[in-house]
């Protein structure tokens, strides 16, 4: 059994990300599914330690990998050959709604990281205005207000992530922007190259 000092989601995540992104280092590169969703599985701690202001995020990525479906493309691929793309079960939707958590995680990162302070609730707030946002209905955008008043602080956050060094931590989340940011890509190139909106 591995021991609770082990588990360190932040690095667990950005060395997930930098494996990612060392795959797309070509033009015809391809991601394979199973690498991506183990990935995606490790934002989940990070989204849970947020609370409730960022519940929508929260997405499933069991059943993402299948083994009839080797990689990404493939599987973008496959709903479009059986028209189902733009339904809102499809994987290709799961997609979107994965690529976008990645993103708003990405963004906030980034904001966390140039914000001085113990609150993430700016650097929450503008991730989440950039991301997520233009997709979400009125409702939808006051729950997520109403719920960054819930936010943990920072020195909270990276406590419920197992972090007690902060400058540790922030290595953690540079690398993770810095490595998510080709996979995203890829995923929008992805829907673009199939001419689907993301």
């Amino acid at each position: 059994m591995a021991d609770l000092d082990d588990i360190k989601p932040l690095r667990d995540l950005s060395e997930a990300f930098k494996e990612l992104a060392a795959t797309l280092d070509s033009p015809t590169a391809d991601v394979e599914l199973v690498p991506f969703a183990r990935a995606c599985s490790l934002i989940l701690p990070l989204i849970r330690s947020l609370g409730i202001a960022f519940k929508f995020a929260e997405v499933s990525y069991a059943g993402t990998a299948s083994k009839s479906v080797g990689t990404l493309q493939a599987l973008v691929d496959g709903d479009i050959e059986a028209t189902t793309a733009r339904k809102d079960t499809s994987n290709t939707k799961n997609l979107l709604g994965v690529k976008r958590t990645l993103d708003v995680v990405r963004a906030m990162f980034e904001q966390i990281l140039v914000t001085d302070g113990d609150s993430i609730r700016g650097p929450a707030n503008k991730a989440y205005t950039q991301v997520f946002a233009p997709y979400h209905g009125t409702a939808v955008k006051k729950a997520v207000a109403a719920g960054t008043y819930a936010l943990p602080t920072r020195a909270q956050m990276l406590k419920k992530l197992n972090e007690t060094d902060e400058a540790s931590a922030a290595a953690h989340m540079q690398s993770y922007v810095a490595a998510s940011a080709p996979v995203i890509q890829y995923i929008e190139r992805l829907f673009f190259q199939e001419i689907f909106l993301v």
